[in-house]
Formats: structure tokens, sequence, C-alpha cells
């Protein structure tokens, strides 16, 4: 099982010269717990931004969470 949801939006963080487009992706993903040898869902947010100098898109995993419900 897996779903996306996106959201996109440019904001003025410090780091990033302006008019980066930064914007975080939410996905649901089926993982496996080694301790408990069990499959659960787990919620990853990672943030992609846009690198002008490399014309290419980076993509951070910046959270993850088990999805309790």
């Amino acid at each position: 099982m897996s779903a996306v949801a996106s959201s996109s939006t440019t904001l003025p963080i410090s780091g990033f010269p302006a008019g980066v487009d930064v914007h975080w992706e939410t996905r649901r993903r089926v993982v496996w717990n080694e301790q408990e040898h069990t499959r659960e869902e787990h919620e990853l947010v990672y943030e992609i931004s846009w690198i002008k100098e490399l014309d290419l898109w980076r993509c951070f995993l910046r959270s993850q969470r088990k999805v309790t419900s």
C-alpha cells in the first residue's frame, strides 16, 4: 500500500538562495520491523528542493513515524 500527499510552496528558508523551489511530500509505506518481525505502515516526510547550479532535484527524508490507525 502506498499513498502520496504533496504540498508545494516557496518559503524563505535561511541557507537557501531566493527563488529556490522547496516543497514536502508525505508518503505512506509498508516497512519491515526487524526487531518484531512484523510489517508496519509508516508515514515518511521528504523535503524536495531544486538545486539550480546542478540542474537537479534534491530529496531528504525529514521524518518518519509509525501510523497507528
